[in-house]
């Protein structure tokens, strides 16, 4: 599972020209699944993506996190994320899960994040959607569990 962060100000995903999720300050995450992916794993970037200190303190070092911060998360899925790029000039997709196990685990990975934390909004899986973004700093980091 890998997750793309972007410290943003604000971020908002559209659909058919409709926003479906925003947010003000703080993290967008880019979510892609691969096929040997698990509710587990799932669980621990979560855990990552919530406590990774990407926002400046008193003294503006990066050592809080989003909590701390309080800001938002906005996840979107991104399937091309787990694309093999090591060869050639076309993208692999064979390490992608199928559309019903990355739906499932991006489901499940929304909804524990809003257990966790208010102020967490979504895109519409598999859909042709429309992402701006302000990204802050720029700060953006890629995760894998």
């Amino acid at each position: 599972m890998k997750g793309l962060i972007q410290r943003v100000s604000h971020a908002r995903v559209e659909v058919g020209g409709e926003t479906v999720g925003a947010i003000d300050h703080g993290i967008l995450l880019l979510l892609g699944v691969e096929a040997t992916d698990t509710r587990e794993l799932a669980d621990k970037l979560l855990h990552k993506v919530l406590h990774y200190r990407i926002f400046g303190d008193d003294q503006g070092k990066m050592n809080r996190n989003v909590q701390q911060a309080g800001g938002g998360l906005l996840v979107v899925s991104q399937f091309t994320l787990v694309a093999d790029t090591a060869r050639g000039l076309r993208p692999s997709f064979s390490r992608g899960a199928s559309p019903q196990q990355a739906e499932e685990l991006y489901t499940y990975f929304v909804e524990q994040a809003r257990l966790k934390l208010p102020g967490v909004a979504c895109g519409q899986f598999a859909a042709d959607m429309q992402v701006s973004l302000c990204n802050d700093g720029p700060v953006t980091f890629l995760l894998e569990v």
